[in-house]
């Protein structure tokens, strides 16, 4: 998403170029589509994808009585909620995010569009596209075109990827890593660990916001030095969190419950938030702030 003029934004989800503007108390759309065919449909999509459905408010509320420590992060930031993205972006997207930054992944993910997929429409002279299905990622020629477009290592994880999920099913193999099919969280995160490029934190990151696994918490030094920090005072004597990963999204999912991945998320923002303070950093990628419900 990018924010055209204040409060307007305009992106790509569900084959439709979106363009959204926020006031006090409504967001205003505009749907560039050829897939929906009403606002109904339209007004059911964005639901879905802000998962407006859930309260915020009480939720912040839950989390700030289960835990003493929240309010101080929750604090100072407003509106934010977790996007129920599209699977298959959010995966090929996420292997582009190892290390990197936001404005180089988010370049990397255009890139991969333009040459892979479906051209939308052009708007104010700029062109949109589809993100690429599987079958595109797959073919033979799309590592070493990755490769000239700056993808470094992550373009053979990406091909690699595409063709080992092609094996599995495809989408449908994707589909059924869903909460809603009866998949526990822990074994969507394990299957998921097959795919070359992805890891526990990555496969945590895509249980999150695109497999309805809302239990789910990644643990990035960000979240790692909040549990260090104010948390579990012991993982001073570990340097990294990699030896205690499994023990800091335990204790956050013990203490914030089912939703546990969404409080996570708001801690996070905060982090983010104190870094650009410092160091001017950009978007928090896969967070969308709004008015809280």
């Amino acid at each position: 998403w990018k924010e055209t003029t204040e409060n307007k934004y305009r992106g790509v989800f569900s084959s439709t170029i979106w363009e959204l503007h926020q006031d006090s108390s409504k967001i205003i759309f505009t749907a560039h589509t050829a897939t929906l065919k009403s606002v109904a449909e339209c007004k059911k999509k964005l639901n879905n994808y802000f998962r407006l459905d859930l309260s915020l408010k009480e939720n912040l509320e839950k989390w700030s009585k289960s835990d003493e420590n929240f309010e101080k992060y929750s604090s100072q930031v407003k509106g934010v909620r977790i996007l129920n993205q599209d699977i298959t972006e959010n995966l090929f997207s996420f292997i582009c995010s190892a290390n990197n930054h936001i404005s180089r992944i988010t370049g990397m993910i255009e890139r991969m569009c333009s040459n892979y997929g479906e051209k939308l429409g052009v708007i104010d002279d700029e062109v949109f596209f589809d993100f690429p299905k599987i079958e595109k990622l797959a073919q033979e020629d799309v590592t070493n075109v990755l490769l000239k477009e700056g993808f470094g290592y992550r373009a053979k994880y990406i091909n690699n990827s595409a063709k080992k999920l092609i094996t599995l099913g495809g989408e449908k193999w994707l589909e059924n890593l869903h909460k809603k099919s009866g998949i526990s969280y822990e074994k969507a995160r394990e299957e998921l660990m097959i795919l070359p490029g992805i890891g526990r934190k990555v496969a945590d990151c895509i249980c999150l916001m695109s497999l309805g696994h809302l239990e789910a918490i990644p643990v990035d030094t960000h979240i790692y030095q909040v549990a260090k920090e104010t948390y579990l005072p012991d993982l001073k004597k570990f340097s990294t969190s990699t030896a205690v990963y499994g023990q800091v999204n335990q204790h956050f999912r013990d203490i914030w419950g089912p939703l546990a991945g969404w409080a996570q998320t708001v801690v996070f923002c905060t982090r983010i938030k104190e870094n650009k303070r410092s160091k001017g950093e950009g978007e928090t990628k896969g967070v969308k702030k709004m008015k809280s419900k």
